[in-house]
Parts: C-alpha cells; sequence; structure tokens
C-alpha cells in the first residue's frame, strides 16, 4: 500500500515533537526554575520583614493592630511587592523585550528564555509562601476559594515555567496582578480607619481603571491575539492543556479579588479579633 505524502508529513511532525519533548522538557536542565522558586520565597520573608519594619517606625496605628490583623498587614505588603515585580516583569517580557516579539523564529507558544523562566519560578515561589500562611492561620488569611486560586495558579505557572509552552500568554495573564496593589492599599486604610479619606476615592477610581484596563480589555485582546495569529486547527492543537488550567486559574481569580475587594462581612474589631494566635510570630 503506497504511503501519502500528508501521512508522512503527519509522522514526521509527531517525531518532530517528540524530539523537542524529550530535549527541551524532559532531559532539560531545571537548575534556574528549581533556584528562581527558592528565590521567590526568599523574597516574599523580605517583603514580609520589610513590611513589618517599615510600618512600625512610620505608621503609629500598627502597634495597636491586634497580632492576626499585623500579620495579614504585613501579608498584603506581601502580596503588593509580588504583584508590583511580575507586572513590571511581565510587561517587559511581553511588549519590550524580542523573546515574543515577530522578529524571533520559532513558534511563540514554544518560546522561553532563562529570564522568562527566573521570573515565572519567583512567582512559584509566592504563591507557595502564601499558601503556607493560609493553612498555618486557615482560615484568618482566606478560606477555601483563596485555597483553590493558589493551588490552581501554582499549578499552571509551573506547568509553563517547566515546559516553555504557553509563556506568552501565561505573561499577558500575569498582567492583571496590576490591581492587587490598589485592592491591598484599600484594606491598608480601612484597617487604619481611612475609609472616607480623599485617598480612599482616589484608589477606587484606579481600582475600577486597572481592572477596566488589565482585567478585561487585556483578556479581550489576549484572545483576539490567538485567533488573528493562529489558525484555527493550530489552537485547537496546541493550547487545550494549558487553557484548562488557565480558565480555571482566571475564574477563581476574579471570585477572589472581587471578594476581597468588597470587603469582609466579619467583625474585624479589636475585641473579636483577639484569637488564639499566640502561637504565631508577628
Amino acid at each position: 500500500m503506497q504511503v501519502s505524502k500528508t501521512q508522512v508529513m503527519a509522522e514526521q511532525s509527531y517525531i518532530y515533537q517528540a524530539g523537542w519533548l524529550v530535549r527541551n522538557y524532559l532531559l532539560a536542565d531545571h537548575l534556574v526554575a528549581c533556584t528562581s522558586v527558592l528565590v521567590g520565597i526568599y523574597m516574599c520573608k523580605m517583603a514580609y520583614d520589610v513590611t513589618h519594619m517599615i510600618s512600625s517606625l512610620y505608621y503609629k496605628g500598627y502597634a495597636s493592630l491586634t497580632k492576626i490583623q499585623r500579620i495579614e498587614w504585613n501579608n498584603r505588603g506581601m502580596s503588593s511587592a509580588h504583584a508590583i515585580f511580575i507586572t513590571v516583569m511581565s510587561l517587559y517580557l511581553v511588549f519590550f523585550s524580542d523573546l515574543f516579539s515577530d522578529c524571533t523564529e520559532g513558534p511563540v507558544i514554544f518560546r522561553s528564555s532563562s529570564l522568562s523562566i527566573f521570573t515565572l519560578g519567583v512567582s512559584v515561589g509566592y504563591f507557595v509562601s502564601d499558601l503556607a500562611m493560609i493553612f498555618w492561620l486557615y482560615p484568618s488569611l482566606g478560606g477555601i476559594e483563596y485555597v483553590l486560586h493558589h493551588l490552581l495558579s501554582a499549578t499552571a505557572i509551573s506547568y509553563t515555567m517547566l515546559s516553555g509552552e504557553g509563556q506568552l500568554y501565561t505573561y499577558m495573564v500575569l498582567i492583571s496582578e496590576t490591581t492587587t496593589p490598589g485592592i491591598n492599599l484599600r484594606w491598608f486604610l480601612d484597617t487604619a480607619g481611612m475609609k472616607k479619606s480623599s485617598a480612599y476615592l482616589v484608589n477606587g477610581v484606579m481600582m475600577f481603571i486597572a481592572w477596566l484596563v488589565a482585567r478585561i480589555l487585556l483578556f479581550i485582546y489576549l484572545f483576539y491575539y490567538i485567533y488573528l495569529y493562529y489558525d484555527q486547527a493550530d489552537a485547537h492543537v496546541r493550547l487545550p492543556s494549558y487553557f484548562a488550567g488557565t480558565r480555571s486559574t482566571i475564574y477563581h481569580e476574579h471570585h477572589v479579588v472581587y471578594k476581597d475587594s468588597k470587603g469582609t462581612q466579619k467583625d474585624t474589631s479589636q475585641a473579636a479579633m483577639i484569637v488564639d494566635v499566640h502561637k504565631f510570630p508577628v
């Protein structure tokens, strides 16, 4: 039986893809990825301690907060530091570097570099650190929705970091972290008793603009970009495994951030916050 040219090309394509996976995934040196995760965890510890030090020196009301409030205060400082870092790096890698530009050869979905892998590893280190704190103080720092959000985020980012697949789309999603500092600032102002201040109002306006750009318009552009530059067959072949995790991550990301920005309904007075947390460090 004569083998058609289409069958030969399909077989060669499968051989090429299998070889690529062996060379770039199974036999890859994961030293950069492992090191970056440890660096991310260390950076979180530094951000936590720096937030504690600066707050103790420059905010008089910090000492009057309960222990659990101080822990969450420092934790949100750590969260803001990660958000600023990953937003800056994502904007640089997506829009300013040559990694994902049209001038670079090869499929954009398979492009990665030591810098892009390192950056994703730092983000994984943050999610691991924050998840550990959530479990440690559960449910004071967040309920099951925060656990699911962090697990899905860490899984999706770890996959694209280790495989090198879909890093462009991962970074476009991570740009949405630009809204996190505003959400944390809202909590800081609320806890400090400045809910009626002009700073609280300005922050609310900036949060709306950031949400509109980073969490609505950006995702519209993301899907437009995918189907503009890739034919339907290529998109269906290469993207399902990536978006299977990303869709769930995006859903939980919006749910968690929306709930956080709306504020908590529980009593946060000092009397109510005096719980058995003496075993936890400040």
